[in-house]
């Protein structure tokens, strides 16, 4: 009898736990992904932390410290190889803003989510619209603007952007060199060549490729993992490289952002903006301000938010009061 008794009290308190258990409240953590999952809300893209690199955070000596860090180690030129292949076939000009832009990494986040808000504006409307919202960013992530796509894809690799910007400051002879290498290979498996949209010019050894149209600009949409290796047998080398839509730089914007005058001096290592050499480097990175001839001038006010028209699907006239 005693042997029953201890058998139904331990069977009675485990009922009794197991009940108290499942009356107890039960926190649950969310999957690490799930954040990341959630949809974004109409017209406005989230992107990941636009922070500086991790190497960039870390402190440098003590008599190092009062000057900031210490410029990243140097990337390998097969680092680099991959790093610029990406956009070593887009046209001179947008690829000299792109690597002005990526040394600002930290802007590119909010000039993408910007660009997507108004990615139905162009030419003088969307350089009246930079103005009227007061945008507080480098002249040179302004210059992209009328690129949603192109800032979508350096805003969605933040890590990728940074060390690309960094490799600019630091090492920046090494970055054009690893283009023009992506360029030859693309170029001597038959993929980049003239077309409709750009020439593409063997300029002393350089290849240099220009848009047909100064006002017109085409992103040329290709696989890295295609382009840059020898074709497989039967492959249409012609359909390797396809391009995205018109990008209209009309004059206002043009002018104002330093793409009249947009490339390189390939044989110098030179990065031109609206034809003056860009020299910012690691060093000089807080302090250096680029020479345009029509600078962007910012009024001494706060940046104005006047997008809700489009976040509510509105794309009148009346976007700006």
């Amino acid at each position: 009898m005693k042997a029953i008794h201890k058998t139904l009290s331990a069977l009675t308190l485990s009922t009794l736990s197991a009940i108290s258990l499942a009356q107890a409240p039960i926190e649950r953590q969310p999957p690490p992904t799930q954040q990341q999952a959630q949809p974004a809300p109409q017209n406005q893209q989230t992107y990941p932390d636009q922070s500086q690199p991790q190497y960039q955070q870390q402190p440098g000596p003590p008599d190092q410290q009062q000057q900031g860090p210490p410029p990243p180690p140097p990337v390998s030129p097969q680092q680099l190889d991959q790093i610029v292949q990406r956009i070593a076939l887009y046209p001179d000009p947008l690829l000299a803003q792109v690597l002005t832009a990526s040394t600002f990494w930290t802007e590119i986040g909010d000039a993408a989510t910007w660009a997507q808000q108004h990615s139905i504006m162009t030419g003088d409307a969307l350089a009246q619209a930079i103005q009227a919202d007061n945008l507080p960013w480098d002249p040179s992530v302004l210059a992209l603007l009328p690129f949603p796509n192109v800032l979508d894809m350096m805003a969605r690799d933040p890590e990728w952007t940074g060390t690309l910007g960094n490799a600019v400051l630091s090492q920046r002879s090494d970055v054009m060199d690893a283009v023009q290498r992506q360029r030859r290979l693309a170029h001597d498996y038959g993929y980049l060549a003239p077309n409709a949209y750009d020439n593409v010019v063997d300029n002393g050894g350089y290849l240099e490729i220009q848009p047909i149209n100064p006002d017109y600009y085409y992103v040329p949409l290709y696989s890295p993992a295609v382009v840059f290796y020898r074709p497989r047998p039967g492959f249409i080398v012609s359909t390797g490289i396809g391009f995205g839509p018109a990008i209209i730089i009309g004059p206002a914007f043009g002018g104002r952002y330093g793409w009249y005058g947009a490339g390189f001096g390939w044989g110098g290592h030179s990065i031109l903006i609206d034809h003056h050499a860009w020299v910012r480097t690691y060093n000089n990175r807080s302090v250096y301000v680029h020479p345009y001839a029509h600078p962007y001038v910012r009024p001494a006010a706060p940046r104005v938010e006047s997008h809700a028209n489009y976040e509510h699907g509105d794309h009148g006239s009346d976007h700006h009061h």
